[in-house]
């Protein structure tokens, strides 16, 4: 059986706190970084070196007026997470948008970005949604293609001050990508933390 034809999990979604802030580091670090994030498609392990975040960064995130980490979970197992910021008054930013990598291709990431634009419309009163992809990432940016984000042309460098990313190609650039959102959902999906 194929994950295309596995039935597609019941996920929920709540608010991450404080206690939260170590597991969603190692979550996110297994899907980026290392040999456990080879076990899905979103590995970064061939271009970064290092850990992609840790527990302190996650807090300082979680502190950040505007801004919340969302989790996802299945029973009570987290399997996905992400940090969402309002940026201006009709703009929020999607980063560090994870799915345990063992999970990925399986449907939860499609379903976790559909809530996390629901969420983030309803709690930051926004239209638009951007992120920031690696240019080399062409499939990640084509995942994100399918979920109706275009490509800007606006190109960022590779952040020198990434924590403990380092890179392992030279000139690395990061492509924002945007989202317009349709209003006409309203979330009810989401506890709070």
């Amino acid at each position: 059986m194929t994950a295309a034809s596995l039935p597609m999990p019941h996920l929920s979604f709540r608010e991450a706190d404080a206690a939260d802030a170590a597991p969603i580091a190692a979550l996110v670090n297994s899907a980026y970084r290392g040999d456990s994030s080879r076990a899905g498609w979103t590995t970064e392990a061939d271009l970064l070196a290092g850990a992609r975040t840790d527990a302190a960064e996650v807090l300082r995130l979680l502190a950040e007026p505007g801004a919340m980490m969302l989790l996802c979970l299945q029973g009570d197992d987290l399997v996905g997470s992400v940090h969402l910021k309002k940026t201006d008054a009709r703009s929020a930013y999607l980063g560090l948008f994870v799915v345990r990598p063992t999970l990925q291709g399986g449907g939860i990431g499609k379903q976790f970005i559909a809530a996390a634009e629901r969420i983030a419309t309803a709690r930051f009163g926004i239209r638009r949604m951007w992120m920031t992809v690696i240019t080399v990432r062409s499939e990640l940016i084509a995942y994100y293609e399918r979920r109706g984000y275009r490509r800007t042309g606006q190109l960022q460098p590779f952040p020198g001050d990434a924590g403990g990313s380092v890179p392992t190609v030279a000139n690395l650039q990061l492509e924002v990508l945007e989202k317009h959102l349709d209003d006409s959902e309203t979330p009810n999906d989401v506890e709070s933390g």
